[in-house]
């Protein structure tokens, strides 16, 4: 959820950034189409100024007054320079020009009047407007630099364009991750809160439960004691598989991994399981190969849980009279640790809803969640079955398994 949020607000600011450089780019070309003709046209075109002024075998005729508007002026040169038609033409502008003046106010400015020249068959049309109206520059430049104008706008504006779009992204980040600290700040809060409230009343329940198991009541008595206490041990268990569900969802359960020997770890979670009276009524196998396994790299406690909660959930979902296998083999390139629990012949089928849901929960509480949460901090899957009998496998990298054996 908080992967698929930082990217939608991604997604959204590059949309944003996009369209913002597209409604930019077309702007500045509307600008340039609206604004320029070849860099001609300042009113009205120089050709179409060019085309009212006729002449008549007399004198010249100007039709396009209108065109012209009332600041700006024309004349016409003939060959020699002078000239031989005008219209508002200012007083300090000269009547006959030499061929270097020609070229000067062609390229520049005509006493500092900004003027447009067409070539016509009777001579040079020049017009004029106002001082300051018009900013003419000429640009010269290689012809291999001209071509390379286009790639270096576009580079700088893609550079540009990344580097707001990197910024937002991270801006965007960091603001989720600041939501979900908080929101995990709080979470984490109300477990802790919630956790030490149980403890305390459950503590006092499992003490007074102890103490009627061991008073002089009748059998019914201490037995119903006894699954007082029991219950409780249930409980207690339940907010400690919570709190540590709640630390490795939020990453603040740190890893303390310790090199471990398969045989030797899975034999003392055996001997803890028999010792505590869970496994009574049940069958126990430990199945382990004949080879040695590889040693392990993981935190021992957080795998003691995870292996503890298997074992567990078989006698709790399970008929007495079955059988708990307890084991590991190699599989491939990882190591399985595996716990199967089957039921007494004849009895009610194993419940097979205990699969992980799409959310990561599971029908039967936090207990098989935790173990693929524990399985996934230290780079491993967690795969759980149920056909006729419930098999629940940690699978475990290694670097360099010795043996391999498939499961039976």
């Amino acid at each position: 959820m908080k992967l698929r949020s930082v990217w939608k607000g991604a997604v959204l600011v590059t949309v944003s950034a996009l369209l913002i450089a597209a409604v930019t780019l077309l702007g500045l070309l509307a600008f340039i189409w609206y604004n320029s003709d070849g860099g001609q046209d300042w009113s009205a075109p120089v050709s179409e100024i060019s085309d009212a002024l006729l002449w008549d075998g007399t004198a010249y005729r100007f039709t396009g007054e209108t065109l012209l508007e009332e600041e700006r002026w024309a004349m016409l040169l003939n060959e020699q320079g002078q000239v031989v038609w005008s219209l508002r033409k200012p007083a300090e502008i000269p009547n006959v020009y030499t061929i270097s003046q020609v070229a000067s106010f062609t390229r520049w400015y005509l006493k500092d009047y900004p003027v447009q020249c067409r070539v016509r068959s009777d001579g040079l049309l020049v017009v004029g407007s106002p001082k300051g109206s018009v900013w003419k520059h000429d640009i010269a430049m290689d012809v291999d630099m001209l071509l390379q104008t286009p790639i270096w706008f576009l580079s700088l504006f893609l550079l540009a364009l990344g580097g707001v779009l990197s910024f937002s992204y991270l801006t965007v980040r960091r603001w989720f991750r600041q939501a979900q600290q908080v929101r995990d700040a709080a979470r984490s809060n109300w477990i802790n809160g919630v956790s030490h409230d149980i403890r305390t009343p459950l503590s006092v329940v499992m003490g007074y439960a102890a103490q009627l198991e061991q008073a002089e009541l009748s059998q019914d008595q201490q037995s119903q004691a006894a699954a007082i206490r029991v219950q409780s041990q249930i409980i207690r268990d339940l907010v400690n598989d919570l709190n540590l569900t709640m630390r490795l969802d939020c990453e603040m359960q740190a890893l303390r991994k310790e090199t471990l020997q398969p045989e030797v770890f899975l034999r003392q979670i055996a001997a803890d399981f028999l010792n505590g009276g869970l496994a009574e009524g049940f069958g126990f196998v430990m199945d382990l190969p004949e080879t040695a396994l590889p040693q392990m790299q993981g935190d021992p406690f957080l795998l003691r849980r995870a292996m503890s909660n298997l074992l567990t959930n078989c006698v709790r979902h399970n008929s007495p009279g079955g059988t708990i296998r307890l084991g590991a083999c190699l599989e491939g390139k990882m190591l399985v640790l595996f716990v199967e629990g089957g039921t007494a012949e004849g009895s009610r089928p194993v419940d097979a809803a205990c699969q992980l849901e799409a959310d990561g929960g599971a029908s039967h509480g936090t207990g098989l969640r935790l173990v693929a949460q524990i399985a996934a901090a230290h780079g491993g899957t967690a795969k759980f079955s149920a056909d006729e009998i419930v098999r629940c496998e940690i699978g475990l990298p290694i670097q360099n398994p010795e043996n391999r054996r498939r499961f039976p």
